[in-house]
């Protein structure tokens, strides 16, 4: 079982363990101090500066990514004059160098609106769900304390009544693994919001989700299912997502500008992802786009979570360097290889994999994994070539009816690897 080394009485500063996010949105490169550093993967009562040094370093190089990656850049920028979306930012990593940071167009598609920087916080919507809450799930497995074959209504004992409030036989199948697989059987989407007012409400909404299709026998993507295990793991360790999450991945990983409800002082800084006019009335700016997690109090499994491209970039670079310093290499080949039912499923646990076509382009190898979120976002990292490509976007704005995204996203992997391929 892994071990947390002691933190004492210290003060945390925004951004570091024990804050929801960092109250300064800018770009920096700085790690934490060593006693920010709380986590210790080796399972020994080693020192923090020996927590320190599991650090993996990714050394930036900058310098020639305008004339290296030129044809990536060019059908970004063609992409932002045809309105794919307003804003995007894109960052690349490679072989332990950090290649490309770069943006593109402004915040809305006022010409006069705010540009996007590489210090531009995004609503990363689904991409929540690796980043956050299956990276809890590896962490709780590493521990010993999450056992993927126990069924959820072992921790969550409402779900086993369905929405009529009869008791489904199925609903006792369903383990943390079928969650994570997306084969509880549970259906895609369910807008809850609709007639749940309350975070009680919604929950309790989810839980009692009718199954869509017995349990394993159907991989289909569920947000209510990720709603779901969120809960069920917060209850597992008797704390709320948002604070474990900020305490044993965004501090250990130095990723200062990513967390669960921005600040209001700093919203403005964050690209708006739509003009809602039917259920909040209002332009949705630096809160979660997501309907549900907006009632669930924007902490949520399936959506909730801002961040940079370059923490991305970061998290990415200890998903390929082992895990270092949060997770150990065994947990992170289990949680990203592709499972092997049902038929023809894409999935891994809570991570996919590279389909045919794919969002990931066509040079992505069979052991990749990735995620996308809804709001234009996305992460997919290949181990085998040690390459990460995060791209964030807000091609929802302002009606989330632009799917174009879909055409240029894998052209832009493609021309990142083509480019790569050039310099080598």
């Amino acid at each position: 079982m892994l071990l947390l080394a002691t933190l004492s009485v210290l003060s945390p500063k925004p951004g570091a363990p024990g804050s929801s996010f960092s109250t300064d949105l800018s770009f920096s490169t700085d790690l934490y101090h060593p006693s920010y550093l709380c986590y210790n993967p080796s399972g020994l009562n080693s020192s923090l500066p020996k927590a320190l040094n599991n650090v993996c370093t990714l050394a930036p190089a900058l310098n020639e990514q305008d004339q290296a990656f030129s044809t990536p850049f060019s059908l970004l920028r063609e992409a932002v004059r045809q309105r794919a979306f307003p804003a995007a930012c894109l960052a690349v990593a490679h072989r332990s160098r950090f290649l490309v940071l770069k943006s593109f167009g402004e915040f809305d598609f006022d010409p006069n609106s705010r540009l996007a920087t590489p210090a531009t916080v995004f609503d990363l919507a689904s991409v929540t769900k690796v980043v956050a809450t299956t990276t809890m799930a590896m962490i709780l497995y590493d521990r010993g304390l999450l056992d993927l074959e126990a069924t959820v209504a072992g921790i969550v004992p409402e779900f086993l009544a369905d929405s009529c409030g009869e008791v489904d036989p199925r609903r006792r199948e369903v383990t943390f693994h079928m969650l994570l697989a997306h084969t509880s059987g549970l259906p895609a989407y369910e807008k809850l919001f609709l007639q749940a007012h309350s975070r009680d409400d919604l929950l309790r909404a989810a839980f009692t989700t009718s199954l869509s299709a017995d349990p394993g026998t159907r991989a289909e993507y569920s947000d209510i299912g990720f709603i779901a295990l969120g809960v069920a793991l917060e209850r597992l360790c008797n704390e709320s997502m948002d604070t474990f999450c900020q305490r044993e991945i965004f501090g250990p990983l130095s990723m200062i500008n990513t967390g669960f409800n921005p600040p209001e002082s700093g919203r403005e800084k964050i690209p708006p992802t739509v003009d809602d006019r039917s259920f909040r009335k209002r332009v949705i700016q630096g809160e979660v786009h997501d309907e549900n997690a907006f009632v669930l109090g924007g902490v949520a499994g399936h959506a909730g979570l801002f961040s940079t491209a370059g923490d991305m970039t970061r998290f990415a670079h200890a998903m390929l360097n082992g895990g270092r310093p949060i997770l150990r290499p065994e947990t992170i080949a289990r949680f990203t290889r592709r499972e092997v039912a049902p038929n023809r499923t894409s999935r891994a646990l809570g991570w996919d994999t590279p389909s045919t076509p794919s969002q990931s382009g066509k040079y992505f190898g069979p052991g990749s994994f990735g995620h996308l979120g809804y709001t234009g976002t996305s992460l997919w990292i290949d181990p085998s070539a040690e390459l990460s490509i995060t791209f964030l976007t807000n091609r929802t704005w302002p009606d989330g009816a632009n799917q174009a995204i879909k055409q240029v996203r894998p052209k832009v992997h493609d021309a990142i690897v083509e480019a790569l391929s050039k310099e080598a």
